[in-house]
């Protein structure tokens, strides 16, 4: 997020920039030729003036004076200077012979009308681009010859250059300005933002006392922050109230549940045939309201637990469930095998967690194994920690329900009458609350492959 805000932070600073220096550098080297420009015309005049006099009377040639003055500029200016007669014709120039013709040049035949020239045109005497400027040197109303001074146009161009080369340093020290600038505001907004986020993720793992520092970031993260701790307060109240209701309630359940239990067995003692029938569906219904209650009862000491994840040996724990369940097993004519014991396989649990995660799964792995059939209890390392898987070959579950069989009260077509719907639920409290996590695959055999992941301590 931050680095998505850096971008278009300096996004909109580069379109800015873009925008008003673009045509900003295409002014400037306008301005900037034009004072070129402007200069050497001033120099031409200047010079033109000087030897107005001499042009008039003919001896520009001989004006030692004059032609000192023209040596000294070309060496500091690095120009050429020619001064022409009102024909045309070279008679001061340190660069040419006197005497030579110029009328074949169009910026001197302009100056001899009158008129200045400036440009660029291609010399075909150097053989490149030649930037000029020739001015007229007037007597009165009378052209008594020209002026003209010569450059290579790239010269000019370097020069032009060298003003817009400041200008991009200009630019590229504003733009590393508003990086920081941007990386500054980026994170003042971020962090906050980033560490409310953090908040809620914990929120939503199940953390209630979790709460957002309201000093933290501006004005309007801090009143986020505020509503964010308003939220998870009351979100805190609603389930705490509704976990002490369902303790309370299990709790007050359990005597007069055991009583009526008591009282229903008493009947069935004196009768006889369906009315009988009647009485013992009636007692397993109490011993199935029981088993709700509790499985109720463990679901809430987990949500209130505080208690946290210690090192268990997850073979350790396995071999002794198995060798528990053998004989129950026994009687279904169900075979139980044992896969990944042989040594200690440390994973991080609450306390009493892992044995009533296998007894759960395992309880309910028997209720649909059918007879002669197999149960697989495998402990599987991984790369993230450690898994264990408890397979059997009952008739399997479609991907609907095996999505829908951890929530509390499910219970399957084929799920026995007995059963209270919170054996899978209670399982993946279990598995979450030590930082796990529990799921049903689709066994190679037609079963279920209940997989619970731990981690490692």
């Amino acid at each position: 997020m931050r680095l998505r805000l850096i971008a278009v932070l300096v996004g909109v600073v580069v379109l800015v920039l873009a925008v008003q220096d673009v045509p900003l550098i295409g002014h400037l080297r306008t301005v900037e030729r034009d004072r070129v420009v402007t200069r050497l015309e001033r120099d031409a005049f200047i010079l033109g003036g000087r030897a107005e006099e001499a042009l008039e009377s003919g001896t520009v040639g001989s004006d030692a004076v004059l032609a000192g003055i023209v040596e000294r500029y070309q060496a500091e200016e690095q120009v050429s200077v020619v001064f022409l007669d009102s024909v045309g014709v070279a008679v001061l120039g340190p660069d040419f012979d006197q005497g030579e013709d110029f009328t074949n040049r169009p910026e001197i035949v302009t100056a001899l009308t009158g008129r200045p020239a400036t440009g660029e045109r291609q010399s075909t005497t150097l053989g490149d681009r030649l930037f000029y400027v020739a001015v007229p040197v007037l007597s009165g109303d009378s052209v008594v010859g020209a002026v003209r001074i010569t450059t290579p146009a790239a010269a000019v161009d370097a020069a032009v250059a060298e003003r817009v080369r400041a200008l991009l340093l200009v630019l590229a020290i504003s733009l590393v300005i508003a990086v920081f600038a941007a990386w500054v505001l980026a994170w003042t907004v971020t962090r906050p933002v980033a560490r409310l986020t953090a908040s809620t993720a914990r929120l939503a793992g199940g953390d209630l006392s979790t709460r957002a520092d309201e000093r933290d970031g501006p004005p309007e993260i801090r009143g986020l922050a505020r509503a964010f701790n308003s939220m998870a307060g009351q979100i805190g109240e609603l389930v705490d109230r509704q976990r002490q209701f369902a303790g309370t309630a299990s709790h007050q359940l359990r005597t007069p549940l055991t009583a009526l239990r008591v009282r229903l067995e008493s009947l069935a003692d004196g009768l006889e045939g369906e009315q009988a029938a009647h009485a013992e569906a009636a007692i397993a219904e109490t011993d199935r309201l029981r088993r709700m209650i509790e499985g109720l009862l463990i679901l809430t000491r987990v949500d209130d637990t505080v208690v946290p994840p210690v090192a268990v040996d997850l073979a350790a724990k396995v071999r002794e469930r198995a060798e528990y369940w053998e004989p129950l097993a026994a009687e279904s004519s169900v075979r139980i095998d044992v896969i990944g014991v042989e040594s200690a396989v440390m994973v991080s649990a609450v306390p009493g967690a892992v044995e009533q995660i296998i007894d759960n799964l395992v309880d309910n792995a028997l209720d649909v194994s059918p007879s002669g059939g197999e149960l697989r209890l495998e402990v599987r390392p991984v790369v993230d920690g450690v898994e264990l898987h408890i397979v059997d070959q009952g008739p399997g579950l479609g991907r609907e329900e095996r999505s829908t069989a951890f929530d509390r009260f499910w219970r399957g077509e084929r799920a026995t009458a007995g059963g209270s719907g919170l054996g899978l639920a209670i399982v993946r409290q279990l598995a979450n609350a030590g930082g796990g996590s529990a799921e049903l695959l689709p066994a190679d055999s037609g079963g279920i492959d209940a997989v619970v992941r731990f981690v490692r301590p």
